[in-house]
């Protein structure tokens, strides 16, 4: 028997930074994003975010890397958003993401973090808060790639 203990805070960002999530539809999103954690046997913690960014605090199967998580997530959440009338400005996701482990002591600071997003963003941009977020897990940015879509 393996002990594992896999949680991972993963931010989603909308193709060109699009405020496609509108407020009044945002639960709807995240309960679909949740199914799709748990058909990969993942648990979700928490989940929030703007209109133009997802949070998601999930721990996940130790048999299932990052990657290929978050491009299934990306992929299905993607085709729902864009039949679905309550997304009519959704395109699609950022090809990049931001995916950071953490220890579950942590658990708690991160889910109240997610849980603050709507006044956190009263006083910080989404790419101020991205960057924020990216160095202080000591990630080297490009910044000729930061934010841009192709």
């Amino acid at each position: 028997m393996s002990y594992v203990s896999t949680l991972y805070h993963i931010v989603l960002r909308t193709h060109c930074s699009e405020l496609a999530i509108a407020e009044e539809h945002e639960n709807e999103l995240y309960a679909y994003m949740n199914g799709i954690i748990n058909s990969y046997n993942g648990k979700l913690y928490r989940i929030g975010g703007m209109p133009d960014h997802v949070h998601l605090l999930v721990s996940l199967p130790a048999t299932l890397d990052l990657a290929s998580f978050v491009k299934a997530l990306k992929v299905s959440s993607s085709k729902w958003m864009k039949t679905n009338p309550h997304f009519p400005k959704f395109t699609g996701w950022s090809q990049e993401y931001a995916g950071f482990t953490y220890s579950i002591h942590d658990r708690d600071k991160i889910i109240n973090y997610i849980k603050g997003q709507k006044e956190h963003h009263k006083k910080m941009t989404f790419a101020e808060e991205y960057r924020r977020f990216i160095e202080a897990n000591e990630v080297a940015i490009d910044n000729r790639f930061f934010m841009k879509d192709a």
